[in-house]
């Protein structure tokens, strides 16, 4: 029939969208599926044109499904600052194939299955404080990801007194004008300058890092957002002098993975390296080979 040689995938109850690679597969094969039963006039029975248009509407129903799972699933960007705004993304989307896809009773009831279950775990899901803050501290989201402004305003404050408790340390002493001017002139810049650096370091110690916090916050809220293509990490970087505070506060939030599938795949790989012929192999060195079969590329 001149098409490419597929292979039906078979569904998997542990495993996440292998329902919808199943029945996609499935349909890819419809032609040679057809004509086969056809041509061998084998005993199992054809399915019905109602049954393919089943089918096909509960595989345009789990497509985005399946796209969010692959996005959300990934290790090689940050994840869980999206969690908020696919979760809400999935559930208008879901909604609207109630008016637009289904027309059989089949699909119809899988999509008011899935709306309902949706509801009913992603409800207040904008108030779970470490999703709500891997959002807000993402320079792309912000509160943007927020559908509720009150979780969005909490989320921040939890943020500025968060910050608040940060405790810096200068990462290198502070020059003094003196040392830039030679060193004859040393000395006599160090006498000069004395009373200016004691106000300085007065004024330094203080400060108050509540009031700096809260202007962190500030100012970064009034910071454009990033376009959805840009990496956080970089910009967070480049502004890590700027926002010295919620630097340190990000890297505790937008580190968090959003799934355990990266996890599981380590064991995946863990359990390939450990095998009849390699059982006796010390758990320190299995440490080592599954963190250098995780990371090299």
């Amino acid at each position: 029939m001149g098409m490419v040689e597929l292979r039906p995938k078979q569904d998997c109850i542990t495993r996440w969208n292998s329902t919808y690679d199943t029945l996609k597969s499935f349909l890819q094969c419809k032609d040679a599926i057809i004509s086969t039963l056809a041509i061998t006039n084998a005993s199992v029975s054809p399915l019905s044109q109602e049954e393919w248009r089943i089918l096909q509407e509960v595989c345009t129903i789990l497509e985005p499904f399946q796209e969010v799972t692959v996005e959300i699933s990934a290790e090689s960007y940050v994840t869980a600052s999206k969690v908020i705004l696919l979760a809400k993304g999935l559930q208008r989307v879901t909604a609207n194939y109630q008016r637009s896809v289904t027309t059989t009773q089949q699909a119809s009831d899988l999509v008011n299955s899935l709306c309902a279950n949706m509801a009913g775990r992603f409800h207040r899901m904008e108030y779970n404080h470490t999703l709500g803050e891997a959002a807000a501290l993402d320079p792309r989201f912000k509160k943007v990801a927020f559908g509720d402004a009150r979780a969005a305003d909490e989320a921040f404050q939890r943020i500025a007194t968060a910050a608040g408790r940060v405790t810096l340390s200068s990462s290198e002493p502070s020059q003094q004008p003196g040392q830039q001017e030679g060193a004859g002139s040393a000395a006599q810049g160090s006498v000069v300058w004395s009373h200016f650096y004691d106000r300085v370091a007065g004024a330094v110690s203080t400060r108050n890092p509540t009031a700096d916090a809260i202007m962190e916050v500030r100012s970064y809220l009034e910071e454009p957002l990033l376009p959805k293509s840009s990496d956080p990490l970089k910009w967070w970087e480049s502004q890590a002098t700027v926002y010295p505070r919620l630097t340190k506060l990000m890297a505790e939030r937008l580190c968090i993975v959003a799934t355990s599938v990266p996890s599981e795949r380590i064991f995946s790989k863990t359990g390939q390296i450990i095998s009849e012929r390699r059982n006796r192999i010390k758990p320190s060195k299995v440490r080592e080979l599954a963190f250098l079969n995780a990371n090299l590329p």
